[in-house]
This record gives C-alpha cells, sequence and structure tokens, in this order.
C-alpha cells in the first residue's frame, strides 16, 4: 500500500505524465485511499520567468493587466464550441454599441489595430476591389492630419494602410493643409494639452470641410466617462486599448462610433484573406473576453475603486516620505492613464542612491517590483495591483531607502 501510495504521489506531481494516464486511472481504488490532486502547472516558473508586483501601470512590455475571472471564465467558454466569426463580431458589435450609447462598435486587435482598420475602412468604404488594393492608395484619398504635437510613434497604425501624416500647428494650418486628398482628422487624447487644437474645435473642422475625425483613447479609461464622452462629442471614430483599465484580453481593443466607417472596417479584418488587417485577427475567445470586462467595468464602484488607489498611494507616499531627504508627491495625470500616481525624489547627496539604481534594487529583490520614472524620480501607481501588495511596495521603498 504505501508503495503504490509514493508511486501515484510521484505521478501527481509530474504534469504532463499526469495528464496522459488520465482520470480513470489515477481515481482507481478510490474508496480505498484518497489521492492528492494533481498539482497546478507553474508555467512561468517551468520556463524561468520571473512574475513581479506591477507598481508601474498598464504598459504592453509587463503584459498590460490582469484579467478578472469572469473574463477568464468567458475566454474558457469560447475555446468549447465553433461558432461563425462574423456573425459573433456583428452580434458583440451590436451589443457593445448598447452598453456605450453609440451608432456601433466592434473589438479589434488593440487601439492600434482600431486605428489602422478604421482609416482603412473610410479609405475604401464598402468597396471591396479598394479593400484588396491596400495599401497601394492610388486613386483613393491618403492624407491624414495630424497636429504635430500628437505626432508620435503610434501614428504608425495609419501608414500601414498606405496614408501619408500631414502635420500642422494651428487651426488655421489645419485648414490650408485640407485638399482633395485629405481622407481623416486624427487626435491622439493623452497628448491633448500638446496640442493648440482642442476637442471642439478640431471636431467642428472635419464637420466643417466634410472630413471624418478619430480620437485614439488608447490609455484613457478611467474615468469611465470617456467610453461615452467621444462619440457623443461628435467624434466619427474613438478607439480604445482592451487590456488596460477595462482589464480585458491585452491583445483586444475597442472601435466605437459611426456604424458606415465600422462597417466598412470591418470589410479589412478576418475571415477575409487578402486584406492589410489579415495579421490583425481578434478569435472568438478574445471577442467574448472583451465584451464580459466591459460589462464588469461598467457595473463597478467607480468611486470605491478611486478611494482605494489614494489610500494605496497614500501609504506609499507616506512611508517614503519618512526617510529624511526623501519628497512625494501625489498627482493624477490629465488624460491618458488618469489614476493617482507618486513621484518619488530626493537628495542624492542625502540618500546615496540614485533613482536608476532603485528601481534595480526593486526589481531585483524579492518579489520584485516593477515601477517607472527618469533620473530624477520613481514612479508608481497601484491601480494594477492586488489588494494588500501596496503594503509591500510601501515597506521595501522605505527599506531600500533608509539603508541607502
Amino acid at each position: 500500500m504505501n508503495s503504490r501510495r509514493k508511486a501515484l504521489k510521484a505521478i501527481t506531481a509530474i504534469p504532463f505524465l499526469g495528464g496522459l494516464i488520465g482520470p480513470s486511472v489515477l481515481t482507481a481504488n478510490v474508496a480505498e485511499e484518497t489521492l492528492a490532486k494533481p498539482l497546478a502547472r507553474d508555467f512561468f516558473k517551468e520556463l524561468g520567468l520571473r512574475t513581479f508586483i506591477n507598481a508601474a501601470g498598464t504598459y504592453t512590455s509587463m503584459t498590460g493587466s490582469l484579467m478578472h475571472k469572469e473574463v477568464t471564465d468567458a475566454i474558457s467558454y469560447g475555446a468549447t464550441e465553433y461558432v461563425n466569426l462574423d456573425e459573433l463580431h456583428d452580434k458583440v458589435g451590436e451589443r457593445i454599441a448598447q452598453l456605450l450609447e453609440c451608432e456601433y462598435a466592434t473589438v479589434s486587435s488593440g487601439a492600434f489595430g482600431a486605428m489602422t482598420i478604421g482609416l482603412a475602412g473610410i479609405m475604401c468604404g464598402m468597396d471591396e476591389e479598394k479593400v484588396a488594393q491596400l495599401p497601394d492608395t492610388t486613386g483613393l484619398k491618403n492624407e491624414v492630419i495630424v497636429q504635430k504635437g500628437h505626432s508620435i510613434g503610434y501614428t504608425h497604425a495609419l501608414i500601414n494602410t498606405g496614408a501619408k501624416i500631414v502635420e500642422v500647428t494651428t487651426a488655421k494650418e489645419l485648414e490650408k493643409a485640407i485638399n482633395k486628398q485629405t481622407v481623416m482628422l486624427w487626435f491622439l487624447n493623452a497628448n491633448t494639452e500638446q496640442g493648440e487644437v482642442k476637442w471642439e474645435e478640431f471636431i467642428a473642422l472635419g464637420k466643417k470641410h466634410n472630413i471624418p475625425t478619430f480620437i485614439d483613447c488608447a490609455a484613457d479609461v478611467p474615468p469611465v466617462e470617456n467610453l461615452f464622452k467621444f462619440t457623443k462629442m461628435g467624434f466619427d471614430l474613438v478607439c480604445f486599448s482592451g487590456g488596460k483599465g477595462i482589464r480585458g484580453p491585452q491583445s483586444a481593443g475597442l472601435l466605437l462610433g459611426k456604424r458606415k466607417y465600422i462597417e466598412a472596417a470591418r470589410l479589412h479584418t478576418p475571415p477575409r484573406g487578402t486584406t492589410i488587417a489579415r495579421g490583425m485577427k481578434v478569435n472568438k475567445e478574445e471577442v467574448l473576453g472583451m465584451l464580459v470586462a466591459l460589462e464588469l467595468y461598467l457595473a463597478r464602484d467607480h468611486k470605491k475603486e478611486w478611494q482605494l488607489w489614494e489610500s494605496q498611494i497614500k501609504l506609499i507616499s507616506d512611508s517614503a516620505s519618512s526617510v529624511k531627504g526623501v519628497e512625494t508627491e501625489i498627482h493624477v495625470p490629465p488624460h491618458a492613464n488618469h489614476v493617482p500616481s507618486l513621484k518619488i525624489r530626493w537628495d542624492e547627496n542625502v540618500v546615496k542612491i540614485s533613482k536608476d539604481d532603485m528601481r534595480k534594487q526593486l526589481v531585483n529583490g524579492h518579489p520584485s517590483i516593477e515601477t517607472v520614472g527618469n533620473k530624477d524620480e520613481v514612479g508608481i501607481t497601484t491601480w494594477m495591483m492586488e489588494p494588500g501588495q501596496e503594503r509591500i511596495v510601501a515597506q521595501r521603498v522605505q527599506e531600500i531607502l533608509a539603508n541607502a
């Protein structure tokens, strides 16, 4: 009996072997004795990867956010059945549009993918020959006007269609740049303060010249109101990342706005194959996960959540500033990543450690803690932490600074 028990315990400790043997063997003679449950595989440990406490935010390099169980349950459910992909996108798009009180919506491959297919939809309309033609824009309007302060690397999502970026600074320059090749006006919400032309004037100029307007709000949830604000304001298309504040799949996003443009955008996406967005596939599991993540986000107690973040940031701020020579600043970015955040600064003549070295100590410690910042400060947010992790971060920050 003892040798049999030892053998079965050894089997359950081997994930692959336990799976191959199957339940019929492992549950034999259950009445005779209780068997240990197979151990869950620690995939990251198997691969030699360290996990970490996310005190930085929803960065793609740090795999965005963690999905709630209801979302992963929806993803698992989606893996159990076949369904027509277009019909699923249709139904989920209608449901999201209803939830967000806009004309139409679709689940995209992130905000970047939403930008590409959104512009492609405007450029080609419902003409399938033009759809197949991209990124060759011969005979098509192909100029997108962007404020210089908004022209960052993510405009590559627009260039992917074959479009050309035209940079302007003032409203007068914007109007002067409009010509027969102008296809769209694009606005980056995260850089609102870096552009002279603000939302309402930008929309008005688009309407005046009958040119669609698109606003990129990838990291602009919270606040929850932004999910409704910009379509109601008059932007023709709006996009959001799915794997940031909404806490859906990291590879998913939302494209909201005018039905005619989104239906045209869908012509560039799978299951259609001869298009520029064939590689921007959103599978059925991600579509369901994104829908459920959105439903959960809308139902959340946002005021209570904000109060939690404020208390967490204050705890870390108080711990850091308790060290002589250390100063802290709690702030909330006005647009993207609009959450309570912390900047930690100190005189390196008093606290003898550089900002980079402190971040390295946080990353290399146990548990590993990821932060942001530069040579002048260490930046911390708590909204991507699991409850209780803020206490670990507060203690580690204080220890490193005090020991320095």
